[in-house]
């Protein structure tokens, strides 16, 4: 049984796009692309700095779109489709559930409001080496902090605002060795995010969702979502709750998923996946030199 994830926003590195550009027909869809949105993600995706790419309104629809490029290219049919954060928009395609330019259009609007919702007050997002979780989670509460991501593979990320980071940098949680601030704009998947909220759900509501074609794992809480209505729903919420990435992993273990395969840019998850969901072969599409093992790896596990 294979499982077809998308990272989330952090995951993207500058140039990461260029070797999907040589493909044929890549360059071409994803000028079409960019004019839907307006947004040159030619330009982001080969020649922009890190700090272009680390634009909320500019990381979340690259990301879409390279996964998008990447899961066309591989052609897979898989049983299983999840993503972290932003990943959800593309997982929601991977499924049927909305097409690329919806995906685009809508993910074009959320990256504008996160970053207008992370302009109101200073606040950031900081990742808890070690310890252990359910320690770590009620310290983040008493610092009045969020755990954001829980990621499983002894991973959480705080949340919250920039003085509650640099409280908890002082004063981290028994057991954790090191406390890493992250370098994003806001403190994504917390309240900070509420007037996002709001601005995604009036442009959701002029979509018009498809079920899910194969089983989609949803991050609010693990669970495999049946309607279209109801993924859409949960893409909107998701935007100011935690991502539950560990309960997502559980659900693949119950599922009996036997491969991952990471969609453009891979790694992040193939890393986490490596220590939760031991024996589960995976595979980060980086580049298109992947693409043959990864068809490999889908001709073996696919079709459950």
């Amino acid at each position: 049984m294979l499982v077809l994830v998308a990272p989330g926003q952090g995951a993207q590195t500058p140039g990461f796009l260029t070797p999907w550009l040589d493909l044929p027909g890549a360059t071409d869809r994803i000028a079409a692309w960019s004019d839907a949105i307006g947004l040159d993600l030619v330009h982001y995706g080969t020649k922009a700095d890190a700090d272009e790419i680390r634009d909320t309104s500019v990381a979340q629809p690259l990301l879409v779109a390279a996964g998008l490029l990447s899961a066309a290219a591989l052609n897979a049919s898989p049983d299983v489709v999840a993503g972290h954060s932003v990943g959800e928009i593309t997982a929601a395609v991977f499924a049927g559930v909305i097409d690329d330019e919806a995906a685009l259009r809508l993910v074009r609007t959320r990256g504008i409001a996160m970053a207008e919702a992370a302009a109101v007050t200073e606040t950031g997002m900081a990742a808890l080496l070690g310890g252990d979780p359910d320690v770590s989670v009620a310290h983040l509460e008493k610092l009045g902090l969020t755990p954001a991501n829980v990621n499983g593979a002894g991973q959480i990320v705080a949340a919250g605002t920039a003085a509650q980071i640099a409280t908890l940098i002082e004063d981290a949680p028994e057991g954790v060795r090191r406390v890493v601030p992250l370098k994003v704009a806001g403190a994504f998947h917390t309240s900070h995010m509420a007037p996002a909220v709001d601005r995604l759900r009036e442009a959701a509501a002029e979509l018009k969702p498809a079920d899910p074609a194969v089983t989609y794992v949803s991050n609010a809480d693990g669970k495999a979502v049946a309607t279209g209505d109801e993924i859409i729903s949960r893409l909107v919420g998701q935007v100011a709750n935690p991502v539950r990435w560990d309960l997502c992993m559980e659900t693949f273990k119950e599922l009996g998923v036997t491969a991952l395969i990471e969609a453009c840019p891979g790694g992040t998850l193939t890393g986490l996946a490596k220590r939760a969901l031991p024996g589960v072969k995976t595979l980060a599409l980086k580049t298109p030199d992947d693409l043959d093992a990864a068809r490999a790896l889908v001709s073996e596990h696919a079709g459950a």
